[in-house]
């Protein structure tokens, strides 16, 4: 690395004394960093030893021979040792087949015997710069890689690591982000004295920008949390104000945002322009929980409006994000038509047939259904929240 920063390193392979003397002078005249070796065995244990840029070497090693044998057959070994090292070879006019042999194992380039200083120093030096490039590239997308990871295991420990546990619910959730991370999430907050909060969000654009956007509403829902069980709408006023704040004005959220009342088994909401979720009675009816409000961050003032429902043993609710419904079949089969969505319909059949399956699982047993549906690359991220209402 050390040489990589500084000048460019180069390896000189040849069995001759006075050819490696001039390539030193040669190449160090025009600043690089040259070492000398004058067998395959040298070359190799060079290699092993330290980095370098490039590789200049002749292809006999062998006094009074042309064929070129050694240095071919050093070509695989130098690759098995640095897989992007360059090598430019020599080679005099009578074995340029050769040289072009060479290139087809890996040489990158090839330079004639008797050479030309001017046309060698050029072609170390482009062969050494793409070295540099390569690097480069490969230390830059480490970098992005390192970065997507660790930004993944925030966003996995900012959702729920312990699901809530009530006396009449239980709850479930399963999120597949269409990237390294996403703008879905969802969030439980124990509200105490039997209360559960429970929200699930969308925020608009993917990938690392969406991650942020939840992050930030996520912390301002908890900041606001000991007001949510008295004051719903005044929170996510309060919510949207600061949201709106903090965000471009093309950015926006979706939210479905509850609180659950063990003692009523009743459900207060407000749904800022969330998907409707799905409720599904135990006697196997259906209704919708829909929008009551805008969404986030389309407008800096506004009045929430907040809705409640009922919940009675059996009863099953589906809360999800519309990557979930949205999901298309890229390729049509059956009487599926290539380019279908899910759809509403399809997550309620899925989850008709599944409702005796623990709860545990359904999250992830219904994004698997999806999955089958439209493939297994997410389009977009999908999140499910599903909560049962205890027999």
């Amino acid at each position: 690395m050390t040489a990589t920063l500084a000048r460019p390193a180069v390896l000189v392979a040849d069995d001759q004394p006075d050819v490696r003397t001039s390539l030193h002078l040669a190449l160090k005249c025009a600043g690089f960093d040259a070492q000398m070796a004058d067998s395959p065995e040298a070359v190799l244990t060079a290699i092993a030893g330290r980095r370098y840029d490039v590789v200049l070497m002749d292809l006999n090693y062998a006094r009074d021979t042309t064929s070129g044998g050694e240095g071919l057959d050093l070509l695989p070994r130098i690759k098995a040792l640095d897989q992007d090292l360059p090598v430019v070879a020599m080679t005099a006019w009578a074995t340029i087949d050769i040289a072009i042999e060479a290139m087809r194992r890996g040489a990158g380039d090839f330079v004639l015997k008797p050479w030309d200083n001017a046309t060698l120093v050029k072609t170390v030096s482009a062969q050494a710069q793409i070295r540099r490039d390569r690097n480069g590239r490969n230390e830059a997308q480490a970098l992005r890689t390192r970065d997507l990871d660790g930004a993944r295991r925030v966003q996995s420990r900012l959702q729920p690591q312990n699901l809530p546990r009530l006396a009449t619910l239980e709850c479930a959730a399963q999120c597949h982000e269409a990237g390294a991370v996403g703008g879905d999430g969802y969030d439980f907050i124990d509200l105490g004295a039997g209360r559960l909060a429970v929200a699930l969000g969308d925020v608009s654009g993917k990938g690392m920008p969406g991650a942020l956007l939840w992050a930030h509403l996520q912390a301002t829902l908890r900041a606001q949390a000991t007001a949510l069980g008295r004051d719903l709408p005044g929170v996510i006023e309060a919510v949207n104000r600061l949201f709106f704040a903090a965000t471009a004005p093309e950015h926006f959220a979706t939210l479905f945002l509850g609180v659950y009342e063990d003692a009523s088994r009743r459900l207060r909401y407000i749904n800022c322009g969330h998907n409707a979720p799905l409720l599904i009675r135990a006697n196997g009816t259906r209704e919708s929980l829909g929008s009551t409000s805008p969404a986030l961050g389309l407008m800096e003032e506004w009045t929430p409006r907040e809705a409640g429902v009922d919940l009675h043993p059996g009863d099953t609710l589906l809360i999800y994000s519309d990557g979930v419904t949205e999901a298309r079949r890229l390729q049509g089969g059956g009487d599926i038509a290539d380019g279908a969505e899910f759809g509403e319909e399809r997550l309620a059949a899925a989850l008709a047939r599944r409702r005796r399956e623990a709860v545990a699982g359904l999250p992830a047993s219904l994004l698997a259904e999806v999955e089958a549906f439209a493939g297994p690359e997410p389009q977009d991220d999908r999140t499910i929240v599903l909560l049962q209402v205890r027999p």
